[in-house]
């Protein structure tokens, strides 16, 4: 079974990511679930981005993240929700030994932390018309990251909401949740 490192989204760790962490743990993986925000929790996407602003995103965001793989053995699965995916993708293609990751909402070009690494399998779910992943350019680095690892698979939900697998949120998706919760532990099976 695979070990992965989950990151909250801007909103925080929120009971619905909690809910997500405890499908995987239920399906016998090892969820290790850091809360970057100190226990706070956002009404909105707004808010919780204002928290991260006075933090010192994404600075404050990627070192909290860093130190929350600190004492964690090689051989990670590396995991985020939207603001999540920054740490996330920062550690799949920096810390040795990452086994794979999982980017839901959010992509960043594979350039900002370096080079894609060998060998690493990724998966991207989001929603083809959400605003945040296709009008701010995640799709097009999704898209390149794709074209670059032939191990990485774009996953596009019809539909316009962010947070769409989190839910305790309005954003919630039941439908396409349902297909990202499958997706991932197919993909935590396979590499597991």
């Amino acid at each position: 079974m695979a070990e992965v490192l989950l990151f909250h989204h801007a909103q925080g760790l929120t009971s619905g990511v909690r809910a997500f962490a405890g499908q995987l743990e239920r399906a016998g993986h090892t969820v290790h679930l850091p809360d970057l925000y100190d226990g706070e929790v956002f009404d909105n996407v707004d808010d919780g981005m204002g928290y991260a602003q006075k933090l010192g995103f994404p600075h404050a965001i990627l070192e909290r993240g860093r130190a929350a793989a600190e004492g964690l053995p090689a051989g990670l699965v590396y995991a985020g929700f939207s603001l999540g995916v920054l740490p996330a993708q920062l550690l799949a293609q920096t810390r040795p030994g990452a086994k794979g990751a999982l980017f839901y909402y959010s992509t960043v070009p594979a350039e900002e932390f370096g080079s894609w690494p060998a060998g690493v399998p990724a998966q991207i779910h989001a929603m083809d018309a959400d605003a945040f992943f296709v009008d701010e350019g995640d799709i097009d680095a999704a898209r390149a990251l794709v074209a670059s690892n032939p191990e990485t698979e774009l996953f596009l939900y019809p539909g316009d909401r962010h947070l769409f697998a989190d839910g305790s949120l309005p954003d919630y998706d039941e439908r396409a949740a349902t297909q990202l919760t499958e997706r991932t532990l197919a993909f935590l099976e396979k590499i597991g």
